[in-house]
């Protein structure tokens, strides 16, 4: 499942510090208190945060802990009152008739295999360019993960190697919505139901990404999505979530995710224990109503980046991401391709400038030592050991600034030694990285930029 950078508490407490006082003092947001916040004799800021999870818990910050208070009043902590109307909200926003909440993402990855009844030395093609826990989640059931190749622009699976390798032993396939941007359905529904094959959507990026109007989850056989804080609809801890739009499926997870006992004390099939905390999901009934804001944030945000990298001369050294035309690109992370086996020092530069960046992901999952058993070698999948090679998300989060973005390029021109920039069609130019660029007409150029209700989702 791709997932958003190194789970591991320590790096977790790392990105997700207050990030609250890194803009000019003289800045007309909210964020903007302190004398040290002003930029340097460059016009840069002196720091901008991967993530500043604390800028959106200020807005909710009442409404979150009535929630909290709520639930605990109640003693109800597990699939709660609060569980089940969050699926059903969940389910209208994104248009299936089924959703099934649970304790993980991963865990959605591992109940969507077991209600396909995946079996021991069955083989299930998957991404190599993901997180571990969309292959682990085949590996735990003795199946066998089968990886392919993605697409260089897109770093999406590729449906022609997906299709090349499905075999006998073949049971289903896993595509991942990655860094917000839906697979090729197009591609992969034909070559799928060709096999007859189902798919299981890994979606842990892509809550409200579309495909043709379509949401991301709707799109298989089943889809499955995280609730972890780093995602543009996180909670307080982990959580996830499936989405079917079968029925058959829809009552074997449900019963999947409680050890299979339906009614109490009486199993029907060996399940695992994977709920939903109330407290998780009364705090996430407090974000859903604003995560269509919050993507259209994300959304604005990758076209001013676009925007601010058209001003500089660095086509040669950095390869900056398209949007989506098929669908809503809800840019769960906005990556950079960096020319020249230079990325980790542009992010040691960055580094430095107290600028976050993460990379997503420098080991390709078939050259994990966990998979060394497998016998993948180092040029079996090109494309994907490229990207890990040269990609590097920057910050994207809603509450950007649009300081801080200039100051995100700005770095990035600096260490390549682009001080030049240039109006978008038109000539070179000094740089005035003090002047705001709140000026809307950036936003017509993405088509992706609307709310959900353009994409029916």
């Amino acid at each position: 499942m791709a997932t958003s950078g190194r789970e591991r508490l320590g790096e977790l407490a790392i990105m997700i510090r207050p990030n609250t006082s890194i803009l000019p003092a003289n800045a007309s947001d909210k964020h903007a208190n302190s004398a040290d916040d002003r930029p340097d004799a460059g016009g840069f800021l002196p720091g901008v945060g991967l993530l500043a999870l604390d800028r959106q818990y200020a807005v909710l910050r009442e409404e979150i802990r009535a929630a909290l208070d709520r639930v605990c009043d109640s003693g109800r902590f597990v699939l709660g009152p609060d569980v089940a109307d969050l699926e059903v909200e969940l389910a209208r926003s994104l248009g299936v008739p089924h959703v099934i909440s649970c304790a993980s993402g991963s865990d959605a990855l591992l109940l969507a295999l077991m209600a396909l009844d995946i079996q021991p030395g069955d083989e299930v093609i998957l991404p190599s360019y993901t997180f571990f826990a969309t292959a682990s989640a085949v590996t735990r059931l003795g199946a066998v993960p089968i990886f392919a190749d993605i697409d260089p622009v897109t770093y999406l699976v590729d449906p022609v190697d997906v299709e090349r390798k499905i075999s006998k032993r073949t049971k289903a396939i896993m595509p991942v919505h990655l860094f917000g941007r839906t697979a090729d359905m197009d591609a992969l529904l034909p070559i799928a139901k060709a096999a007859g094959l189902p798919i299981v959507e890994d979606a842990a990026q892509s809550i409200l990404s579309t495909w043709h109007g379509r949401c991301s989850g709707s799109l298989g056989d089943v889809g499955c999505f995280s609730f972890y804080p780093t995602k543009n609809l996180g909670g307080i801890g982990d959580g996830g979530f499936l989405t079917t739009t079968r029925d058959d499926i829809a009552q074997s997870l449900k019963l999947l995710r409680v050890h299979g006992m339906e009614p109490r004390y009486y199993h029907q099939v060996v399940g695992i224990n994977s709920r939903l905390d109330s407290i998780q999901a009364a705090v996430l009934r407090v974000k859903l109503p604003h995560l269509d804001a919050w993507t259209t944030a994300r959304q604005s945000n990758a076209a001013r980046y676009m925007e601010l990298f058209s001003h500089y001369d660095l086509e040669e050294h950095v390869v900056v991401p398209g949007e989506e035309p098929r669908g809503r690109h809800v840019w769960n992370q906005f990556v950079i391709r960096v020319a020249g086996g230079r990325r980790d020092a542009l992010r040691a530069h960055l580094a430095a400038c107290k600028v976050g960046t993460e990379i997503y992901y420098p080991v390709p999952l078939h050259m994990q030592q966990c998979f060394a058993s497998l016998g993948w070698q180092k040029g079996d999948l090109p494309e994907t050991e490229r990207a890990a090679e040269e990609t590097l998300a920057l910050p994207i989060f809603p509450e950007l600034e649009p300081a801080e973005q200039r100051t995100v390029v700005g770095r990035i021109a600096e260490f390549f030694n682009v001080p030049q920039v240039r109006q978008p069609g038109g000539a070179a130019k000094q740089a005035d990285t003090a002047q705001p660029m709140d000026a809307p007409h950036f936003l017509r150029r993405m088509k992706a930029v609307g709310r959900a209700d353009d994409v029916r989702c």
